[in-house]
């Protein structure tokens, strides 16, 4: 007697359907357990810490071996002059500490944690320390600050002695670190990262970044699929892109695009919450307001714009702040060759697209008539569409001159300052 083959297989897919099921649960209840535990015992975790580093014992974060060997030989108010360089790793750091000589004190390592830190280097007084820009970097800058130290974030990408070596490793790159810090701190090309108010507001306009991204993506795949059945969703702002546009559709249509439909409203109504918090930061930073007022600059681009600079007098001239931003053209001039080349495109990306979006909007059929887009538009009236195209980087650029001056002046902004108002003269 044959054995039924496909009712075995049906069995044993039902069976491993049902297994992985249960796995799924057991991993997902197993998250929720962890995820309670995490939040019940954090306060007491810190605490415990915070006080082991008090009293010089007991045990780091993560290996406390080495925290603890270096906690017993290094003595509390050492370090004038010493300097040290970090390479920051997910776990476990390592550092490199170089005397006033340049003669290496300690190499080792140490857990990447805020324990862990105040530990190892809580003892030394007054050191310069360099850290590569990193996932950590912002947390790891304030905590080392915070014990006194000169903290050096250095941008690794911008120094070929580091990202260009052919012996690389963390050992090394500390060590790099350091006796680059020692020597000349501007050879670490460093930045400064915001504040901690600063960077938890300014996540909360990354997440409705995101959001607006996704929604984008969903409503470009639902009236794709709409096409392909020979259908077109009638033309709609993203906020009126909801269920009832599928009415009149055929039900399979209907079956497979309304659960995308619902989430597409879902994430518009999250949105709209993030757009009324972005609201409530303009209330509690004046500076929003100010820069609220230029034509073409909301709440969010000018909340973006704030909590990204966080202070306007790092920029010695306003200027400077267009090739912060990486709005100004590279340069690669050598004798009497001097090629055009594309925009830098340096620094915070999603600045610079809420910048050109803003310059769009200036230079668009809806832009109230100001003196930057008589200007824009007289720069990009000659070349089609190239010439456009560089009136809006320049546009974008001179929007964000604009709004460093009248940050750091704290003028009226005119919108026809420099023009005949009557005569209507570009």
């Amino acid at each position: 007697m044959k054995k039924d083959i496909s009712k075995t297989t049906k069995r044993q897919k039902a069976g491993n359907a049902k297994r992985k099921q249960l796995r799924e649960t057991k991993q997902n209840r197993a998250g929720l357990e962890t995820a309670k535990k995490r939040t019940a015992n954090r306060t007491t975790r810190r605490r415990e810490a915070e006080q082991e580093v008090e009293e010089g014992h007991g045990n780091a974060p993560s290996n406390p071996g080495d925290e603890r060997q270096a906690a017993a030989e290094l003595k509390a108010g050492e370090g004038k002059g010493y300097t040290i360089g970090i390479d920051l790793g997910d776990t476990r750091s390592r550092y490199c500490i170089l005397d006033k000589e340049g003669k290496i004190v300690r190499e080792s390592s140490v857990g990447t944690a805020p324990a862990a830190l105040k530990l190892v280097f809580g003892k030394l007084a007054g050191c310069r320390i360099a850290i590569e820009v990193g996932t950590h970097s912002p947390w790891v800058s304030r905590t080392l600050a915070a014990l006194g130290h000169e903290v050096i974030v250095a941008n690794a990408r911008q120094v070929p002695l580091i990202y260009q070596s052919r012996r690389k490793n963390d050992k090394l790159d500390a060590e790099k670190l350091a006796r680059l810090a020692r020597m000349d701190a501007t050879l670490l090309k460093g930045i400064r990262h915001r504040g901690e108010e600063g960077q938890g507001e300014l996540m909360l306009i990354r997440s409705r970044a995101q959001l607006v991204e996704t929604r984008t993506g969903l409503i470009n795949m639902v009236r794709g699929l709409v096409k392909s059945r020979g259908e077109r969703l009638p033309g709609c702002t993203t906020a009126g892109f909801v269920v009832e546009l599928l009415k009149g559709l055929d039900e399979a249509m209907g079956r497979a695009l309304k659960p995308v439909m619902v989430l597409i409203e879902q994430i518009t109504e999250t949105i709209k919450g993030y757009d009324k918090q972005v609201e409530e930061m303009g209330k509690k930073h004046a500076e929003i307001a100010r820069l609220d007022q230029v034509s073409g600059v909301g709440p969010l681009i000018a909340a973006t714009y704030i909590l990204t600079i966080e202070d306007p007098e790092r920029f010695g001239k306003s200027r400077d702040v267009g090739g912060y931003l990486g709005l100004v053209p590279g340069q690669s001039d050598s004798g009497e060759s001097q090629p055009q080349k594309r925009i830098t495109k340096a620094g915070d990306g999603y600045l610079r697209y809420l910048l050109v979006q803003g310059a769009h909007y200036i230079l668009g059929p809806y832009g109230p008539d100001t003196d930057l887009r008589r200007w824009g538009l007289k720069l990009g009236s000659s070349g089609g569409d190239r010439g456009k195209k560089r009136a809006v980087v320049a546009v974008a650029r001179k929007l964000a001159i604009l709004l460093l001056v009248l940050w750091k002046t704290g003028a009226k902004y005119e919108p026809l300052r420099n023009s005949d108002k009557q005569k209507g003269v570009a």
